[in-house]
């Protein structure tokens, strides 16, 4: 079992984690704001926003939503987080919306979580004046982020702050003094998917916090630490990984102002550390190295790699002041960026390590808190997701004979279950171990390998296994390209013909291919594949593409929604 690395502040649920870190960080910074002013920022302490939670549970618990379940849906926000654990730290369970889902599935949601509150940004306006007319829910209070004070029967989160803070003052202790069951559900999250697919994980304090103690132990953040708010809040990994982790160590969260925005935001909030899915990375090194490349500094910057990895042998890190302006481009602060949801391109990570910054992959599910597995700040072996968390077994289920099955977990941050769905859940969990769904090796020495989907593996005739994941990784390198999917056409014989859709970068492959002709464009990327096959076994060549300069169909943390581009490629 993975030892832990770090020293850990045991807690036993979210509650008794914001009042032990409240007690060692409370006058540091918890969420830094730009003002009108430029280069001016406004800051909210980790006191203050603890008290903005003690004051909003107290007035939710006046309400009368003692024990009842409560939604937030909005944009990434600071009263999306006190929203969140105002709820689940004493008043009941808080069950957080997809921010992109469309009005119909909204709705639909709200229904079947059986939620008597919810919480909103000013986006949700609409929707929620239709809700509130068709009365399909059990809803009886519209919260709005956005309004000053209450109006039309639309509660301020604001103005409940305020009345929460004079309950507070008057004596009222309803919610100080909440005790918490940490093996209960607190926590309720729909898996991505369409309504009627998605499935409700229940999620408890103890699995959270087991989560939370994990990451902490192998994986170190300090209180000087800034983290770049980016992923949807809805989602586990941005929650626990990206939200709850950095304000239980005293650290400081700015939001990110969206995809355009991530490398100024970087700059001007002094960003040292930030979570994101593959893609962001890959293509923020790919900027990277076209930019030293630009600048006819790409031959000075491989010798430089050379030097400091071999420096690196005897303990001499030279790599930030060698790579200074990479570093300075980026802020000069960052030093950690941590990838999950997907596949990281060994290329990315490897690159990104070599020029000074701690790349680290992790892997996990909404259904384990999220994170099962990561590399840290001792062990790492590239194109490993790292090893299992110290609280957590993990196993290989039917192995074939390359050692390669599908990956089981274990242990104290594994779900209690999918909500209202027994069958589903029966499926899922057996003897407390989670199937995960994901075929995966471990190696001698505990580092876990992913292949990809066991449900995406496209078997061939012969038995042998393609995983697409694999064979668009490999097509992702190639210039101009942004992203692929790979799949498997069924042929008369009952074989598959493996094929890829490939989507360019409009913006650079004139420069690269001397053409923006879609023709011109698809012979030449063509020859660019036929080169990709030659490093792969015959059994897995790709046959046929397609190209476009239209994005794939992803979920809101970029993974791609295979079930639906199949559906554009087969018809």
């Amino acid at each position: 079992m993975r030892e832990p690395i770090h020293k850990f502040m045991k807690f036993t649920d979210l509650k008794d984690m914001l009042k032990k870190s409240g007690e060692l960080y409370g006058d540091r910074s918890a969420y830094v704001f730009k003002t009108e002013e430029e280069g001016k920022f406004r800051e909210i302490t980790h006191k203050e926003f603890r008290d903005d939670i003690n004051c909003l549970g107290t007035s939710l618990i006046d309400l009368g939503l003692k024990g009842k379940r409560v939604a937030v849906i909005s944009e990434n926000r600071y009263e999306w987080c006190v929203a969140y654990l105002a709820v689940v730290t004493g008043v009941g369970v808080v069950v957080p919306l997809d921010k992109s889902l469309p009005d119909n599935e909204i709705e639909s949601l709200m229904i079947r979580s059986e939620i008597e509150a919810i919480i909103y940004s000013n986006k949700y306006d609409k929707i929620m004046n239709h809700v509130k007319e068709q009365g399909n829910t059990n809803v009886k209070y519209f919260i709005s982020m956005d309004l000053e004070k209450k109006e039309n029967d639309i509660y301020s989160e604001r103005e409940l702050i305020k009345e929460g803070n004079k309950l507070i003052e008057e004596g009222n202790r309803e919610f100080l003094d909440a005790k918490i069951n940490a093996e209960e559900m607190g926590i309720m999250l729909f898996t991505s998917g369409t309504t009627a697919m998605s499935k409700a994980v229940a999620l408890s304090h103890k699995n959270i916090c087991a989560n939370l103690m994990d990451i902490t132990s192998v994986i170190k953040l300090v209180e000087d630490d800034r983290m770049l708010s980016f992923l949807p809040l809805h989602h586990t990994f941005e929650c626990t990984v990206g939200f709850l982790y950095p304000i239980s160590k005293g650290c400081s969260i700015a939001f990110c102002e969206g995809i355009r925005h991530i490398a100024d935001n970087i700059k001007e909030y002094q960003v040292t550390a930030m979570i994101s899915v593959p893609i962001l990375f890959e293509t923020m090194y790919k900027r990277v190295m076209k930019t030293i490349e630009k600048k006819g500094k790409l031959e000075t910057v491989k010798k430089g790699i050379k030097i400091s990895n071999f420096l690196l042998k005897f303990k001499i890190d030279i790599r930030k002041k060698l790579f200074k302006e990479v570093h300075d481009n980026l802020g000069g602060k960052v030093r950690l960026f941590v990838a999950g949801g997907a596949a990281l391109d060994p290329e990315a990570e490897k690159g990104f390590n070599d020029l000074g910054f701690l790349m680290l992959q992790g892997y996990g599910l909404t259904e384990s808190s999220p994170v099962i597995a990561a590399e840290d700040d001792k062990y790492r072996r590239l194109g490993s997701i790292g090893k299992a968390f110290p609280s957590l077994d993990v196993k290989i289920e039917n192995p074939n004979e390359e050692g390669i099955g599908e990956l089981l977990a274990k242990g104290p941050s594994i779900m209690l279950g999918y909500y209202n769905n027994e069958e589903a859940t029966k499926e899922t969990l057996e003897d407390g171990w989670l199937h995960t769904g994901d075929l995966a090796r471990i190696d001698k020495d505990g580092y876990i390998f992913i292949s990809g989907r066991k449900k995406f593996v496209i078997v061939l005739k012969n038995g042998k296994n393609i995983y697409p994941e694999e064979l668009e990784t490999l097509v992702n390198k190639i210039e101009g390209i942004k992203e692929s999917f790979v799949y498997g056409r069924p042929e008369d014989d009952e074989d598959y013909k493996i094929c890829a859709k490939i989507v360019y970068d409009k913006e650079t492959v004139e420069e690269i291919y001397g053409t923006q002709d879609e023709e011109k464009l698809k012979e030449l990327i063509w020859q660019e594949v036929k080169k990709v096959n030659k490093t792969m076994p015959a059994y897995k060549y790709i046959r046929e593409i397609t190209i476009t300069d239209k994005e794939l169909i992803k979920t809101t943390t970029q993974k791609i929604k295979r079930f639906e581009e199949i559906k554009t490629v087969i018809k």
